[in-house]
């Protein structure tokens, strides 16, 4: 078997960067060049024929321009001969679209699933999707690498043994269970009602919370309104003010950290699944070595002067 071969698209470059120190190899070397229309086009510049190929770009906001530029790399490599295209997509964006709403809703999940496959992935890795039937979308091999091992042990020794984890709604409840097994924690579970499209309301809290420091856990933090909303309910319910906050993907979008600059929120826990931003209540965990790790297992990369490796990969 040839040596396999890692690209970095335009999305997340930095951590491609710390990917390939992990597997002590370079980047493939191509360009991408954008027109003025907005249109994508991506250079090739060394030969992929005959060789597994992994391209690492999540599609992170803008989502549709770095889903059409993933698009576009799986295009070049599947005409420029590669064996085997894998996209390692940390952040899958679209998700969220995994069954219809009404009647007439695109599940989006699906059709970006078939997007990618026409273009010629055979193989995908994420981490910590939005949806777990997410999966169900591909026909082709599908890693889910949990970050919630590394992002508990990040907080292990530094909240105090009576802190509570917080699922912010029932959805989030197998994800808090995880976090509670790593840390040994009990679980407090919110539950909502939607009043709008776009609104919800924590109608009541299962679990004690009274006076006791909370660690709240999502996959995603975009908005923020589901972490302001669920840090007001905790502290009406009596809890400490003392919150820290931790999830996955740190999307931050406009508007999300005047949500969630509280007092009483200690700081915000998130990896480098995309580009962070820059806060001075943020830490940012690197999930690089576990991209690694899973890279390593799927691709044949020269393993001389890599670090210890583990990985947690699993169904999510």
């Amino acid at each position: 078997m040839s040596e396999s071969v890692l690209f970095s698209g335009s999305a997340h470059p930095d951590l491609a960067a710390a990917i390939a120190r992990q597997l002590s190899v370079p980047t493939g070397e191509c360009e991408i060049e954008r027109f003025p229309d907005g249109e994508v086009c991506v250079h090739i510049n060394e030969s992929v024929r005959n060789r597994d190929v992994f391209v690492v770009q999540p599609t992170a906001p803008p989502v549709n321009d770095n889903l059409v530029e993933l698009v576009a790399f799986a295009d070049a490599f599947r005409r420029a001969g590669a064996c085997r295209i894998v996209a390692v997509v940390p952040y899958f964006g679209y998700a969220r679209s995994d069954r219809r709403g009404e009647r007439r809703d695109p599940i989006m999940a699906a059709a970006v699933a078939d997007i990618l496959q026409t273009a010629g992935i055979g193989h995908l890795i994420t981490v910590d999707p939005h949806s777990a039937q997410l999966e169900s979308c591909f026909r082709i091999p599908f890693d889910s690498i949990s970050a919630v091992p590394v992002l508990a042990e990040s907080v292990r020794g530094q909240i105090s043994p009576d802190t509570v984890i917080v699922a912010p709604d029932v959805g989030a409840v197998r994800l808090a269970t995880r976090y509670a097994s790593v840390l040994g924690l009990p679980v407090v579970v919110l539950h909502k009602e939607r009043e709008s499209a776009t609104q919800t309301l924590v109608t009541h809290i299962v679990g004690d919370v009274v006076g006791r420091p909370a660690l709240l856990i999502d996959d995603m933090i975009s908005t923020g309104g589901t972490i302001a909303r669920s840090i007001d309910a905790l502290l009406g319910a009596g809890a400490k003010h003392e919150v820290t906050v931790m999830a996955t993907h740190g999307l931050l979008l406009p508007g999300a950290r005047e949500l969630i600059d509280m007092p009483c929120v200690r700081e915000v826990v998130v990896t480098d699944s995309i580009p962070p931003q820059r806060w001075d209540k943020l830490r940012v965990i690197s999930i690089a070595q576990l991209l690694a790790s899973a890279i390593r297992r799927t691709g044949s990369f020269h393993r001389a002067n890599v670090t210890e490796e583990f990985a947690f990969v699993g169904a999510c």
